[in-house]
Parts: structure tokens; sequence; C-alpha cells
């Protein structure tokens, strides 16, 4: 994804974004002119405990430069009332692995690329500085911040205390002691401030979605970097919550990132290692046949490399997982089940596919799959009626890439019986009110719960109210019935079970047919309730 000088207009260079992630929760996310348009957006969104609690530690590094006498601002920041102009430097945005924008100013070049590392709570900012033919000096100027990412810091004064060791700096923000931000530049001078907020940045996205637009953050100092004439220089900024910063090398860090996505790629068979060399005379529909298919493989890439953004591990669990959507949700049970294939088993990533159905299975409550887990405590929430069914499908999809029956066997086979008992038997903890009718339909919820896929609430009130027999759940109960069926016939250890499986999906089909049927729109009936 490349953007040139044309495209980075202001109006189109506030509407783009991008997003890298850490592989724990955490994330950093722009727009493509290095703008901050919603409270999600920062450099550093760290979750203190992964991937959960996720705050905004740096939002962003503001960078200027003086050539000379004249003194040129690079960045591109919105207030209510003004837009900075740092845009107008910009050259390109380009993301392929990683975030990079180029600058032009007079004759002097830099480019700055943003990369997170794998596991860790930090982010780099890699700068490389061609200059001019006059002395320059590079001031890079972070700015902070210490808050739940849901919320905001507005009219907010911070207390800062700085520990200062050359260019390393230790920060506690508004007394957060247990939670130290480092910051250390690769070389240069590090001028402290003391007071100084950055106050009311304005978010456009959030007053579009109808909240408050404003916010403060801090700017504890900034960094000097003195330019000679024709040097050329690489300069690297790190933030994090990790003390040792001063010892990470971001290139290094980049060269490994780039090379595990690679590799990522590479083992999907998605895509071609090498390309066929052709001689001139070759005609010119084999010629526009190649140029498809590199298009073609140009976005499997892309779709290989954002669904990687997705898989994150639980270091509680010990434990792969996957995010629902970025910037605001966890891992979330139904969202899980849905991506399954195409985000693992797709990509042939069959260990990681393991841990997730590890993850769903870990907290079953009285046959329910977890729909998530708390952004405060790591509490199992069980508000969804579809989470458990799709998990049998995502099971029989594993089996089918993999032929991995030993897996299922041993780790899933009887919480999936377990499951089916339940459903059966009835389900009503927090109010989900599950039973499986006379009609051998699944009946779910009340008019104030709401455990489908539409599950909008606001206080008590349920949106869309789907209480009853949903469509898609009876067609997930009967998908259940039926891959139950078929499992204990390959590896289950009391084949009586496959008779009571097989009736149960009989009769279920039969009343589906004849209830779930509008003969009048020649549709299904999205939910069918007890007059």
């Amino acid at each position: 994804m490349k953007f040139t000088k044309e495209d980075l207009n202001l109006e189109e260079g506030l509407k783009k974004e991008w997003l890298i992630t850490n592989g724990i929760g955490g994330f950093a996310s722009s727009t493509i002119i290095g703008a901050n348009t919603r409270k999600y957006h920062g450099l550093l969104i760290a979750p203190l405990t992964p991937p959960a609690r996720r705050y905004l530690i740096l939002s962003k590094v503001d960078e200027s430069i003086q050539i000379g006498e004249n003194k040129y601002d690079l960045y591109t920041n919105v207030g209510e009332n003004y837009i900075s102009q740092g845009y107008k430097y910009q050259e390109t945005f380009e993301k392929n692995y990683f975030p990079t924008y180029t600058y032009k100013i007079e004759d002097v070049e830099l480019t700055k690329t943003i990369c997170m590392e794998q596991g860790r709570e930090v982010v780099g900012v890699y700068y490389k500085i061609k200059n001019s033919n006059k002395s320059s000096k590079l001031t890079i100027a972070p700015i902070v911040n210490f808050r739940d990412f849901h919320t905001m810091n507005t009219n907010h004064d911070f207390s800062v205390r700085q520990i200062i060791n050359g260019t390393k700096v230790k920060l506690i923000i508004d007394g957060k002691s247990d939670f130290p931000v480092y910051l250390n530049l690769s070389e240069g001078k590090y001028i402290e401030h003391q007071n100084n907020t950055f106050r009311d940045m304005f978010y456009i996205e959030e007053e579009k979605r109808g909240f408050y637009p404003k916010e403060n953050h801090s700017v504890t100092g900034v960094y000097k970097v003195e330019l000679n004439p024709n040097e050329e220089k690489e300069i690297s900024f790190i933030c994090g919550l990790e003390e040792n910063i001063e010892e990470i090398n971001i290139k290094d860090v980049i060269a490994r990132e780039a090379e595990r996505i690679d590799e990522i790629i590479n083992k999907t068979g998605l895509v071609s290692k090498n390309k066929k060399k052709r001689n001139n005379a070759e005609t010119e529909k084999n010629t526009k046949t190649e140029i498809s298919e590199e298009k073609k493989e140009k976005i499997i890439k892309e779709l290989i490399k954002a669904a990687d953004q997705f898989v994150v591990y639980r270091p509680s669990f010990k434990l792969h997982t996957i995010i629902a959507g970025y910037p605001w949700f966890l891992d979330w049970g139904r969202d899980t089940l849905i991506a399954f294939e195409g985000l693992l088993l797709k990509t042939k990533r069959y260990d990681i596919a393991k841990e997730v159905i590890l993850t769903m299975i870990r907290d079953i409550k009285y046959g329910l799959v977890p729909n998530g887990y708390s952004g405060f405590d790591n509490r199992p929430l069980y508000n969804s009626v579809d989470a458990s069914l799709l998990l049998f499908e995502q099971i029989q999809k594993y089996i089918e890439y993999t032929g991995d029956y030993e897996f299922i066997k041993e780790n899933v086979y009887e919480k999936l019986e377990r499951i089916i008992e339940n459903y059966i038997n009835g389900i009503d903890i927090d109010d989900n009110n599950i039973y499986l009718d006379e009609d051998y339909l699944i009946s779910s919820g009340t008019e104030y719960t709401q455990n489908t896929w539409m599950d909008a609430k606001y206080g008590d009130l349920a949106v869309t109210p789907r209480n009853g027999k949903a469509v898609e759940i009876n067609s997930l109960w009967y998908n259940a019935l039926m891959i139950m069926k078929d499992l204990t016939e390959k590896i289950g250890n009391n084949k009586s079970h496959i008779k009571i499986y097989k009736d149960l999906a009989k009769k279920c089909k039969k009343s589906f047919n004849e209830k779930f049927y509008n003969p009048k729109r020649k549709c299904l009936y999205d939910v069918i309730r007890r007059q």
C-alpha cells in the first residue's frame, strides 16, 4: 500500500488509517498523515494485563527540523479551530510490513518507520535522514499519556516525575509508579520540560460518533539531534513499559518482524515463492494473466498479514486467542469461531489453531463457551447462545484440514458431549434461558437478554429482541447434532449416543422445515415465539 504526494491531501489523509499490533493485544494506529483522529489512535496502546486493560501510553511523536535559520514542523495535529501543516512536507506514505512516512524539506530527506515487537510492550520509530549542505537540527517531541484507551484525559493537568539518564528517561505519570514509562533515543540530547501540556487535541472521528472530541496530553521534554552538512544518519526512538529499552535495536526488530511475517506468508502455500521468468516471445495474453495473478497474490499477502494481527497470546492462559476487532474489542467466542477457519486453517497455522480451541473450551460453564472475557479482571462472560454451537462447526473444519482426531478425542470430545447435554436439559445462567422445546427446537433469551449476534442493548432495553427460537441458532443446533453423530461414530466411547443424536437431528429438521418457512414471502422467519 503506497500513497504519493498527490494522495496526501488533508481530506484524504485524515480518512485513511493504519494499524500494527504486538501479538499480545497492544497496537499502534494513526492516519497516513500522522494526525490522530480517534481517542484510540496512538503509537503505543499497551495492555497492562495482556491482552486486556489497554492503555494509551504514547500518543504520537512530533518532529521539527531547523535548516539554517528556517524551522519546519513536520507534524500534523488537529485542534478545534486549526490544523497544523506538516503533511505538506510529506512525500509518501507506505505500509508493506510497517507504516513508513517520507518527507522532503528543502534538500533534506527524512524517512520515519514505526514498528512494534511481538510479545513486548514497546514501540520503535526508526529515522533515516539525509541532510542538505547546511547544518540542521532535528527535534523529536514524544507526546505521552496514561489512560484507559476507552476514556480521555479531558481538561487534565498531568503530574509527571522524570528520572533522566542521558537520552534514557523514566516517567512516572500521574503517580502510576507500578507502570513506569520509558523513553530512549539512540543519540542526541534530551531537554526536560515542566508542566508542558498539549491541550485540546481534537478527535474528528469521536465527534462524528457523538463523543466529546478534545483531550490533553503531556510533552515531558524533547530530543535534539545535530546534523552536519551532507550527513546521513540513522536514529532510533523507543518508548515502552520495559526498563531495558536502551538494549533494543529497532533496526533488528524491523528485520525480525519482516522475517516472521514472510515465514507466515510462505507457510500458507497460498502465494508463489519464486516467479518464473518469461522471454520476449511470450504472448500478450500470458503477460496479462501474469499481471492478474500478481495482483491476486498481492491481495492474498495483504489478507494474510492482516489476519496475523488478530492472533494474540494470553499469557495468563499460556494459549493463543483471536481478537474480535480493533480498536475496540478483546477476544469474543462468537467472533473467534467465525474467523477461525480463515485466520488459522486456511493459513496452515494448525498449532495455534489447537491453542485457540483450548482457549475456547477452557472456561465452559454449564455447556456455554464464554462469549468473551472482562477487560478489567479477565472474568469469563456468558452471554452467547451461539458460541458453543459454532464450536462444533470449527472442530469439524479442524479435522477436515488436519485429520487430527486424536487431539479432539483427548481434549475436546467430552466437552462437546456436555454441551449437547446442557442444551437439552436447559441453561439459565445469566438469564440465557436456553432450553430444548417440545418441538425439538432450541429457544433462548428473555425480552431483556441479548445472546445472539444481534446483541445491542441500552441499559435493560434490548434494541433488537430475538428471544425465542432464532433461525440461525436452530440451524447451528441441527449442525451440532449431526457433527456429534459423526464424531461419536469415529471416536466416541458410547455408541448408543449415535442414535440419540441422529433422532434429535431428524426431529429438529422436521420442525425447522415446518415452522421457519414463510410461504407468503418465500423466506425464513427470523425468530419464532410461543403465541
